[in-house]
């Protein structure tokens, strides 16, 4: 028997069932991950979304739970974006909580049938002075600890924000296939659901979510990494126009944050100290230094994956490799008085505060609050490591994620402590006002 016939009707079988499939259903539309609250100010709300599919997706947004008025906003991914979605809510009132809730492919979600509506809040009016609490944190391995009992602690204390500080995925790779899955793993934490669901999330990077273990500006790949990065965060802006990165300035509450890039632009660690070894870059460096001029808000708090202070040493993975550039800023903020800088940081698996005195040059105290890990287990105390002036034993007791409260009601008054998945704080609570931040103050021997 002719064995041509056979396997030309196979063929056209196979072409068939390809069209069928094709054509016919594309299974469930859904979330794959998400929703997760990102930038809020007094006026928007940016929501992100992953689907399974090139499908559209529709937000309906309400100040009642019962969406007796609804506004929607429809829009539509791809598989060029990884079918994220960011939905920005516009015209919103300022200090309201509103309730959302989603549409795929025009129908309702099939795993988020019959949940309670999702809602958040957004950022207070501008020139508003009251009270807000911000949570920060880095370093949890998904590797090592894929529960992260720290998100049910941090829901329980109710932060208006929280931000990633850095080694928020462990993707140790340039594949930015790679990075995209980790981001994914990490979004799907059950314990971090909530959170993400209700509360702000704002982020950068360091050295693990940017590539690999202590990865700089030779990074062959950062721009796509940079791309991954974007895609999966809903920050209020990348950089600069022909200056990319993942920095930016945000304002809340009537305090100005100032979030760093330390990765894309630094030098190598190990290239010995001298006036032309950057950690920022030129035009990050200009632009940080451009916007702490302008501000006028009372606390000024800049945040950098790497920490602030001496305590690695030379060569170390932080800011102690870069001390010369980080002495000529710290003398800017001094010879230009800006008041009120408060540092973060975050990569060191133990929670500490350390002060930079630099009440001694004229200027004011710097204090680096520095919080980690949120999910793996911490490092215990390393006496190698020296900083300038420790204010707080190490804290290596339990995973942690740093909490800090401000007070614009009367005079500026900043309220920090570190919190433990128990729900402890590590210490002695570290209080400073915004009039001991300025030039000719010495506050460290009092804290």
């Amino acid at each position: 028997m002719n064995a041509r016939p056979i396997f030309v009707l196979i063929m056209l079988i196979s072409i068939m069932a390809e069209d069928l499939y094709s054509e016919g259903p594309v299974g469930y539309p859904r979330f794959m991950q998400g929703p997760m609250v990102g930038a809020v100010t007094p006026d928007e709300i940016i929501i992100w979304g992953r689907l399974n599919g090139a499908f559209s997706g529709e937000i309906q947004y309400d100040t009642s739970k019962n969406f007796t008025q609804p506004a929607t906003l429809a829009l539509s991914t791809s598989e060029e974006e990884d079918y994220v979605l960011k939905w920005k809510l516009t015209d919103l009132q300022p200090d309201t909580r509103y309730y959302y809730r989603f549409k795929v492919a025009g129908g309702t979600s099939r795993y988020q049938r019959g949940l309670q509506p999702f809602y958040t809040k957004t950022a207070p009016a501008e020139g508003k002075k009251g009270r807000f609490s911000i949570a920060y944190g880095s370093c949890p391995r998904y590797q090592l600890d894929r529960v992260q009992d720290v998100w049910s602690t941090v829901l329980r204390f109710q932060p208006d924000l929280f931000f990633w500080v850095g080694d928020n995925i462990y993707g140790d790779t340039q594949n930015p296939k790679i990075l995209a899955e980790e981001w994914r793993r990490q979004r799907d934490v059950a314990t971090f659901q909530p959170v993400m669901q209700t509360i702000p999330q704002l982020a950068i990077w360091d050295d693990h979510d940017f590539g690999l273990n202590d990865y700089d500006r030779r990074h062959p790949r950062k721009a796509e990494a940079l791309k991954v990065f974007e895609q999966y965060w809903a920050n209020p802006a990348y950089g600069l126009p022909g200056t990319p990165g993942v920095f930016f300035k945000y304002s809340y509450g009537g305090v100005d944050f100032f979030f760093i890039d330390c990765r894309y632009y630094r030098d190598p660690n190990k290239e010995p100290d001298h006036p032309g070894k950057t950690f920022l870059g030129k035009e990050q460096r200009e632009w940080l230094q451009q916007s702490l001029k302008e501000s006028e808000a009372p606390f000024k708090v800049l945040i950098s994956g790497s920490g602030w202070s001496a305590t690695k040493g030379p060569g170390g993975d932080s800011w102690a490799s870069y001390l010369h550039e980080r002495n000529v800023f710290f003398d800017f903020i001094r010879d230009h008085d800006i008041s009120g800088v408060i540092l973060l940081s975050g990569d060191t698996h133990r929670g500490e505060l350390n002060a930079i005195p630099w009440s001694e040059k004229g200027g004011y105290d710097f204090y680096d609050l520095v919080s980690s890990p949120l999910g793996q287990a911490p490092s215990g105390v390393n006496p190698n490591r020296k900083p300038e002036k420790r204010i707080r034993p190490v804290f290596s007791r339990e995973e942690n994620f740093g909490l800090l409260e401000f007070d614009l009601t009367g005079e500026p008054v900043l309220r920090f402590n570190l919190i433990g998945t128990s729900g402890r704080e590590a210490w002695k609570p570290f209080v400073i006002r915004a009039d001991e931040l300025v030039n000719g103050v010495t506050s460290w021997k009092s804290k």
